[in-house]
């Protein structure tokens, strides 16, 4: 896939985060269910180095966490977030919200965003951080397009491969992808107790504030067709992927099941498979550190206090021997 090179993008306007933040929309173009953006957010380090963090978002997910910002930008990095096309600020309405068909579509926006941070604003020293599906997408685009100024990757619990049965895994993907084919927009049904979106929200169990429009505490529906994505971007990444800088993978030490509001919904993974991603973390690259935090969430920088201070540390060990120099 050739990279565009004729995005039109809007000039910046100050973000729902509200100011400093910023946010420039991506044009495009138009698809079956008729135009298409995406979001970059950014704000300035307060004493900037001329280095730059890239984030994408997970499923059902955009970019909020600006105490993980905050981390960065302490350092003097300026900071962009990547909504991509169908999710948060980039959803527009008629659209299925969050819906691809083939995970290299999103190399446009990537490679629109890549494009503003290294060319327009200069930064060739670039850490690019994921999280969840986006853990999965990122590396792959990284692997196609392997950048000349990428410094670094943090990837926050990144989903590689499908939880369940190994019989899920093997003949429910053969038919999923025949469906996902002929079907793409068929929902796939599953149940989703909300428990995690409820950990979360400050309104209910939680300490953070985000937009139950863009993130669904019980999530968004999947259909056969991004299933089918997701399956096949697992099967490239774990035939091996070369990412050409340092990779921290991030994750749980557990993860559960939980069926009410206790302690395992707050200092676990409810969602992804731990073993899953300690599995496949070192089919990213040739240079992976791999760290499961006690006591983490699923997205580890959400974490309750306790954990998220080992995130951090374990950040600042990561980025002091392989990044900072």
């Amino acid at each position: 896939m050739t990279p565009r090179q004729d995005h039109d993008t809007t000039q910046p306007r100050t973000d729902v985060l509200g100011p400093p933040w910023e946010a420039q929309t991506l044009d495009l173009g138009h698809d079956e269910e008729g135009p298409v953006v995406a979001t970059l957010v950014s704000r300035r380090a307060a004493h900037p180095t001329g280095r730059a963090v890239l984030h994408v978002h997970g499923f059902a997910d955009y970019f909020f966490q600006v105490e993980y910002a905050a981390w960065w930008l302490e350092r003097g990095y300026d900071f962009y977030a990547l909504d991509l096309r169908k999710y948060g600020r980039s959803l527009l309405p008629g659209q299925t919200a969050n819906h691809v068909t083939d995970l290299a579509v999103y190399d446009e926006e990537l490679d629109a965003a890549w494009s503003l941070i290294t060319g327009r604003d200069d930064h060739d020293h670039v850490v690019v951080s994921a999280h969840s599906t986006g853990g999965l997408t990122l590396p792959l685009w990284l692997d196609r397009r392997r950048p000349e100024a990428l410094a670094g990757v943090v990837l926050n619990s990144p989903w590689l491969d499908l939880q369940g049965s190994v019989l899920l895994r093997t003949i429910g993907t053969v038919v999923l992808k025949e469906l996902g084919r002929r079907r793409p927009l068929q929902e796939i049904k599953r149940e989703v107790n909300g428990l995690y979106g409820r950990s979360l929200h400050r309104d209910h169990d939680g300490e953070w504030d985000f937009d139950l429009d863009w993130k669904p505490l019980e999530s968004f529906r999947i259909h056969a067709g991004w299933l089918r994505a997701i399956r096949d971007g697992h099967a490239r990444l774990q035939q091996g992927l070369e990412v050409p800088a340092p990779v921290l993978v991030l994750s749980s030490d557990r993860s559960s099941l939980p069926t009410d509001m206790t302690d395992d919904v707050h200092e676990s993974d409810v969602v992804l498979e731990v073993p899953q991603i300690r599995r496949w973390a070192t089919a990213v690259g040739p240079h992976v550190t791999y760290v499961a935090v006690r006591g983490a969430r699923h997205d580890v920088v959400l974490s309750r206090r306790p954990a998220r201070e080992r995130v951090y540390a374990e950040l600042e060990r990561w980025h002091a021997a392989y990044v900072a120099d």
